[in-house]
């Protein structure tokens, strides 16, 4: 089957760990996918804002799943955002508030959302993956469109978390994991592989002509649901459990490693 589109994730899979990627290795690949009509996906739990920073130059040309799939763009143009009712997204901030001990962050369509009392190195961290960071004084107040919310927390905290807000917040929101001690509540069923297959549907291709690349819990879907699904070397193990190939890991240049082997038409892009 002709691969037609590549889709990969960003922290721990594109970028490094300085959250940093080859560009001139990169853009000179982005050009062969250009001709050879290979589409080119973003699919992050990072902001749409924080994204197209990474690709400056491009961010027109090629498509964002931004916010785990609660945001879509193709080629610059907004196709797809997902939506909390008031109702729900009080019935969250209500529960994220009862530990006063969590940080979170609102994701929303105008911007993300901060306590104006988060402590400070929260902030800073939050920064990095949110450009539009608006702090407020009570997060009920917040008149946005919202579909995510984002902690960050020690990692032998999480799984308590998880299984506490997975009960709190059951029907409403899902909590996923995305590696770094993020957790993120997304939109039941607006996860990436939902994203990505919006724009499966507008370019008429399927995933049988995809080549998803990740490393954590949110990339799950997408990868169960692409053709050729690559888990990078430094991977959960159930990431890579789930994944039909495997590629090095984000310090050695995983991703772009893959792109090539599309390129070169070498394993498993021969058959």
């Amino acid at each position: 089957m002709t691969v037609k589109v590549i889709v990969t994730d960003m922290d721990g899979t594109f970028l490094d760990d300085a959250k940093k990627y080859d560009r001139a290795r990169f853009m000179a690949q982005y050009q062969e996918l250009k001709k050879r009509d290979i589409e080119f996906v973003v699919a992050s739990g990072n902001q749409y804002y924080q994204l197209i920073s990474f690709f400056p130059e491009l961010k027109d040309e090629i498509s964002f799943v931004a916010e785990n799939g609660a945001l879509v763009f193709e080629h610059g143009e907004q196709i797809f955002h997902g939506e909390l009712t008031r109702h729900e997204s009080q019935i969250v901030i209500g529960e994220l508030l009862k530990d006063k001990q969590l940080n979170f962050v609102a994701c929303g369509l105008q911007s993300a959302y901060i306590s104006e009392n988060a402590p400070d190195t929260f902030v800073a961290l939050m920064s990095k993956h949110y450009h539009r960071l608006k702090p407020v004084k009570d997060y009920h107040d917040i008149n946005d469109v919202l579909f995510k919310f984002s902690l960050n927390l020690a990692d032998q905290q999480i799984p308590m978390v998880i299984d506490k807000l997975h009960t709190a917040l059951d029907g409403i929101m899902k909590p996923v994991t995305s590696g770094f001690g993020f957790i993120d509540l997304i939109i039941p069923g607006l996860h990436k592989a939902n994203g990505i297959s919006r724009l499966l549907k507008r370019w008429n291709l399927s995933p049988q002509n995809v080549v998803a690349i990740g490393d954590s819990g949110n990339d799950a879907e997408m990868l169960k649901m692409a053709r050729y699904s690559f888990a990078m070397d430094n991977a959960a193990d159930n990431i890579k459990a789930l994944s039909r190939y495997a590629t090095d890991d984000n310090n050695h240049q995983g991703a772009l490693n893959v792109i090539q082997a599309v390129l070169d038409k070498t394993a498993p892009f021969n058959e």
